[in-house]
């Protein structure tokens, strides 16, 4: 009975509808992440408040998604307009969830959750602040590691190589850029999410993600000069939401295959 007790835990936290559940939660808070990291205001230990009134907000102000319909997207205390930035991160939140329960199941789904919910805040954070905050990313690559022990096939040396080559290659890539244009290309932050990477995908996966992060990233300027924005060539864009889709498609589908 015991053993069977024990199997049926097991079977309800690695259930593929659980991290969907919980999805918009963890969404919320990557919001809170995404709006204080940059600014190193607290997380954890510091009451959301109406960034208008300055109003604490209760927890039935706080139920994702529910709440901000109910409140038809105003403040309950000054009725200011609440935005579409949480909505629209909790939502991003679920998909990363549907879309790992695709590809992964059992335990793994939890830890291709988690490397998702991280991918995308730093994406989002890189996009609005273009920063890569290191307590989000060395984490990461710590939890790669981590990982590279419990993977049906674990291979911890080629994740360690690949977390060293990601971080090498970008750091010396950024110093010749800056030797011979005399201004910043590729930032430290773009290193140690690169090695990241390498720590989840190894070095067999690395090419894959900068391959898959050029191409986007041409793709994404092409698309903007399209438009009209001429001036894309001598803008600095982030890099660093173009790694994060490089890094989430080879850790599911694998590295890129030639021929």
């Amino acid at each position: 009975m015991l053993t069977a007790e024990r199997v049926d835990i097991a079977q309800f936290f690695t259930s593929w509808w659980l991290p969907l559940l919980a999805a918009p939660f963890i969404g919320s808070f990557l919001g809170v992440l995404i709006l204080r990291l940059p600014d190193d205001e607290p997380v954890v230990f510091d009451r959301s408040r109406c960034r208008w009134c300055r109003h604490a907000l209760g927890i039935r102000d706080l139920f994702p998604l529910v709440s901000w319909f109910a409140l038809h997207r105003r403040c309950r205390y000054c009725g200011s307009a609440l935005g579409w930035f949480y909505p629209n991160i909790e939502l991003a939140a679920v998909g990363v969830a549907a879309w790992a329960a695709t590809a992964v199941s059992g335990w793994l789904l939890w830890a291709t959750c988690g490397l998702g919910w991280t991918l995308l805040t730093l994406a989002v954070i890189d996009i609005r602040r273009m920063i890569l905050p290191d307590v989000l990313t060395l984490p990461l690559l710590c939890a790669g590691l981590g990982i590279s022990f419990l993977l049906p096939q674990p291979l911890p040396l080629q994740h360690g190589i690949g977390a060293a080559a990601g971080f090498l290659s970008f750091f010396v890539i950024g110093r010749i850029y800056r030797w011979l244009r005399h201004r910043d290309g590729l930032g430290l932050g773009d290193a140690k999410l690169l090695a990241a990477g390498g720590a989840w995908v190894s070095w067999i996966g690395l090419p894959s993600v900068v391959l898959l992060g050029a191409v986007t990233a041409l793709l994404m300027a092409l698309a903007q000069m399209a438009l009209g924005d001429r001036a894309v060539a001598a803008q600095r864009l982030a890099f660093g939401p173009e790694l994060c889709l490089g890094i989430w498609l080879v850790w599911l589908y694998g590295p890129l295959a030639v021929g």
